[in-house]
């Protein structure tokens, strides 16, 4: 897909928001102080970021006032990839920053977090609340012996009693770590079980989709399966009596002290994010405090362009690096929206709903949600009261160009129109590459630009930079969010193959993108999974853009597997819609689209109807390991199985493979 594709942008900022925008803001004070370029807009301040990345990063930490508790010799010390050394000398407290806002008489009585469950009724915490319980739990960790470096972990819906666990880790220097109660205990024992915490928050259950979910037994194998465990709490969402030697969340949170912030070293760890492990033991992920600070001040001040003023939901578990991007929100002073629930419960239009009754102004969701709510006719703008949202942001996979239509189209009646931002970046930086900007036209199907301080580029085999074409992700310069290293990989092998085997010294992300001639950014899949026909490579999310436009497919997936005997075989998988029937009409429907729309290379060799697509826990489809299935790989090396939502489903993409002439 070439710059020329689409000229005319969908959405374009009025002056007023342009100027209004903190980055404009930014910018021009950045000329001010730091000889960034006034003009030129964000290309020519992108331009500089990246030129001159430490003179960058300096300004970030002056405009956002980053607390040093000691002060840093130099911003980069190394800036070797892996191993860049961030404001070395220096000192700060992520949780500080977080719980800043309460130090302000006039915010201290206003919603730091809003929490709503499939009620959908909004339920207020304080800023001062915050910062009390945070200080209460923070003394208690400290009581219990937890000591910086310390691993305290939490098996816990997204509720304020995680935003309070993670902060007061925080707080006391100790690393927090998280799964959603969703995860069975075999899936955060692969988890847990590498990084050994000495603290466990838990609860007894949680509602999803109407119906209350016991936990208690899951509870119990945790805590004999960790035996590093000094502490247990215990979280009583379901209202049951605390088990036999827990703590209660209520004693641990009633104190009224001031949380006491220990500075710690800048790359001091945070927290452990972990890869979705579909193809062996997660990767347990290390990014630090002063890394994330920076990094997530920058991403939510400048591009998603928070505030004081605003309010920020997006539909995310504790499971998904955007929870800790989403309680990031804090460090802006923005209300957060913690919405724990099913995301169409009790229907398709539930988030559009929690969107209303918080007053979001920059919601978040998945792309595959726009999706369904377009195949079920849902109609956000005229049923809901939506005037407040600014931007509505998507993750998770590559929103297709009928979603940004979509969107544009439901929303063409409010002011301004819609800023729809389609993000892509991944848990390893817990941040974007590639995104939301306030002060770019919005082209369908595109992202609007690189993200500042990143040097995004698209790369053949060769490492030579490509535009207007399509190569693989990489990042030539450091990125302060990048992981510190991985837990248990003492000679750092696992987290170098994993970014840094394929082009050294420069990162690897394992997605396909173009760049284009006008700056945006196109995202066209996992490059693992990538469909290469004759030497023509496409993403397989092309394909499911095209596909899933009937009104017969629920969802698709695509496959290339290369053969023994050298051959290629690409089936595509179909999960139909109810009442549909797969027929040879809509197979030649099927086929057309993809020929006519595509590339006549890419129409699959056989369209197979499946029971199901599976995700990963976080709701990614699961292609490397099907491909492994398809080519004869066992079940159990193919997939981990505490990672996938469901292994029926994989057996049946198994017995295919086995039966298959």
């Amino acid at each position: 897909m070439t710059s020329s594709a689409n000229p005319a942008p969908l959405w374009q900022p009025s002056p007023e928001r342009v100027a209004e925008a903190q980055v404009t803001r930014f910018q021009a004070w950045a000329a001010e102080h730091h000889g960034a370029p006034a003009d030129g807009g964000y290309e020519a301040l992108h331009r500089w970021s990246v030129a001159e990345l430490d003179t960058f990063w300096k300004a970030v930490t002056d405009w956002f006032d980053v607390r040093f508790s000691t002060p840093y010799a130099r911003v980069l010390g190394e800036r070797t990839m892996p191993g860049a050394e961030w404001f070395p000398g220096s000192t700060v407290n992520y949780a500080e920053h977080a719980l800043r806002t309460a130090e302000d008489p006039a915010r201290a009585d206003t919603p730091a977090l809003l929490h709503v469950d499939e009620s959908h009724d909004p339920r207020p915490v304080t800023w001062a609340e915050l910062r009390r319980q945070v200080g209460s739990l923070a003394a208690e960790l400290r009581a219990l012996g937890v000591r910086p470096g310390d691993r305290v972990s939490g098996y816990l819906p997204n509720i304020p009693q995680a935003v309070v666990a993670l902060l007061a880790t925080a707080a006391v220097g100790g690393v927090w770590t998280s799964c959603a109660p969703d995860f069975g205990a075999r899936s955060v024992l692969d988890r847990f079980q590498q990084v050994e915490p000495v603290v466990l928050f838990t609860v007894d259950g949680y509602r999803y989709g109407g119906k209350e979910h016991d936990r208690r037994d899951t509870v119990a194998e945790l805590r004999s399966e960790l035996p590093t465990l000094r502490a247990v709490v215990h979280i009583p969402l379901l209202g049951t009596d605390a088990p036999e030697g827990t703590l209660e969340w209520s004693a641990l949170t009633s104190a009224d002290v001031a949380p006491v912030f220990e500075a710690v070293p800048f790359d001091h760890p945070l927290w452990v994010l972990y890869s979705s492990g579909t193809t062996g033991l997660p990767k347990a992920i290390v990014q630090s405090q002063g890394g994330i600070l920076v990094e997530h001040l920058k991403q939510l001040g400048l591009h998603c362009d928070l505030g004081p003023d605003d309010r920020f939901f997006w539909y995310t578990s504790t499971g998904w690096m955007m929870w800790n991007f989403l309680v990031s929100g804090l460090l802006t002073g923005t209300t957060i929206v913690l919405y724990d629930g099913s995301p169409g419960h009790p229907d398709t239009g539930a988030q559009w709903r929690i969107a209303e009754r918080t007053g979001a102004t920059l919601y978040g969701t998945s792309a595959a949600y726009v999706m369904a709510c377009r195949k079920a006719d849902v109609h956000p703008a005229r049923d809901f009261d939506l005037s407040r949202v600014k931007c509505v942001a998507t993750t998770g996979s590559p929103l297709p160009p009928d979603g940004f239509r979509w969107l544009h189209d439901e929303f063409a009646g409010t002011p301004g129109g819609l800023w729809t931002a389609s993000v892509s970046g991944g848990t390893d930086v817990c941040s974007c590459f590639a995104g939301a900007v306030p002060t770019l036209p919005v082209h369908i199907g595109e992202l609007q630009a690189p993200c500042l301080g990143t040097d995004l580029q698209s790369w053949d085999p060769q490492g030579k930079p490509l535009v207007d074409e399509v190569g693989e992700l990489v990042v030539t310069n450091p990125m302060p969010s990048m992981p510190i290293r991985f837990w248990n990989d003492p000679d750092g092998a696992r987290y170098h193959d994993s970014y840094f085997d394929t082009y050294p010294g420069v990162w690897r992300h394992g997605d396909w993108i173009t760049l284009t001639s006008r700056g945006s950014v196109i995202i066209h899949g996992r490059s693992d999974s990538t469909l290469n026909r004759q030497g023509v490579r496409m993403g397989s999310a092309d394909i499911y853009e095209a596909v899933e436009r009937l009104p017969e497919i629920r969802e698709s997936l695509v496959i290339g597997v290369e053969q023994p005997d050298g051959g290629y075989w690409m089936p595509l998988f179909v999960h139909l819609a109810p009442g549909a029937t797969l027929d040879d009409t809509l197979r030649d429907r099927i086929k057309r689209i993809i020929r006519e729309q595509l590339s006549p290379r890419h129409v699959p060799d056989e369209v197979i109807e499946v029971p199901g697509v599976p995700h990963t826990l976080t709701g990614k489809r699961i292609e490397v390991p099907v491909k492994r299935l398809l080519q004869g790989t066992p079940l159990d090396k193919a997939v981990n199985a505490g990672s996938v939502d469901d292994l029926d489903l994989l057996r049946f993409y198994e017995d295919l493979a086995r039966n298959r002439p």
